[in-house]
């Protein structure tokens, strides 16, 4: 681990944002929790606990979104149409960039997830993966080949929209799609539609059906792009409820129905993981966004 660079990692939740000096899950040097509040409150005092590290050789970033990865547009590094108040149109990756003049890697904190899983975590030695984060929001980071699965923008599968159960005609919670997803799934949803946080909620609860029945029509669409090997779970709902993880993985069966008859989707526990490196996930996924960024940065230069 000597050999591998030091990296300043940020992965901005939501909720929380997380600053880490590193060069690894073994070698940590740093960590720094911080409340999500408003933008330039939030941006600063990141700043502030950045300032005060030396030597690093680039940075990452893992953002809540949607973002702009497109390098290309003049919103580049920025949060775009987000839920989340005053945060909409907010510069992230130029304005950190910038200020330490290093190589920047930015993306989705469930890219960045995604990539840290596959480096050192729960999907260590696949290129193929994806990573579903269900906690305050619902979202997905794809990878193939060892690289985000990006095009026009990045996937937003969290808000696809799952058929409803029967006699089920809640509006559901998403302010932009009602009863996607993230809408019927997230922790926000769950309390908006019990009154009890998802942590607090029994298992027996028939609340769950709906929940579980949202989260295997999303992984049965993640298995119908054919593009993971193993599909990687965390986010508050899922990590403190670790039940769900046998129910959405027999639904998730049910619903493919044997149409992909292979061994990996069969044998779902294996396929259908909690994500390994625990609340670092996201803050190791910005440093492996730092790495790459330094990588290319470096070959290029070549």
């Amino acid at each position: 681990m000597t050999d591998t660079p030091l990296i300043a990692g940020i992965e901005l939740g939501g909720t929380k944002c997380v600053a880490i000096l590193a060069r690894g899950p073994d070698a940590i040097e740093d960590r720094i929790e911080l409340p999500t509040t408003r933008p330039e409150e939030t941006l600063a005092a990141l700043e502030r606990a950045i300032d005060g590290w030396r030597g690093f050789a680039a940075l990452g970033i893992a953002s809540f979104g949607p973002v702009s990865i497109d390098r290309g547009s003049g919103e580049y590094g920025s949060i775009t149409s987000t839920p989340k108040p005053g945060w909409a149109h907010t510069d992230v990756a130029r304005r950190l960039g910038n200020r330490y003049r290093v190589p920047t890697g930015f993306h989705t904190d469930v890219v960045g997830a995604a990539l840290g899983e596959a480096r050192w975590g729960a999907a260590a030695g696949l290129a193929d993966l994806a990573y579903v984060t269900v906690g305050t929001g619902i979202g997905v980071g794809l990878v193939a080949g060892g690289r985000a699965v990006d095009g026009l923008t990045h996937s937003e599968l969290g808000h696809v929209r799952p058929p409803r159960l029967p006699d089920d005609d809640w509006i559901g919670g998403c302010p932009f799609h009602g009863a996607c997803c993230e809408g019927l799934a997230s922790g926000p949803a769950i309390a908006a539609r019990t009154g009890v946080k998802g942590q607090d909620l029994p298992a027996d609860d028939p609340a769950w059906d709906g929940v579980v029945h949202a989260i295997a029509h999303l992984l049965y669409t993640l298995v119908l792009t054919g593009v993971p090997r193993r599909i990687v779970m965390g986010g508050g709902v899922m990590v403190g409820n670790q039940f769900l993880f046998p129910r959405v993985r027999a639904q998730m069966k049910a619903l493919l129905a044997g149409y992909v008859p292979l061994a990996e989707i069969e044998q779902a526990d294996s396929y259908v993981v909690p994500a390994a490196l625990g609340a670092n996930a996201g803050p190791l996924g910005a440093i492996v966004l730092g790495i790459n960024a330094l990588n290319e940065t470096s070959f290029t230069a070549a």
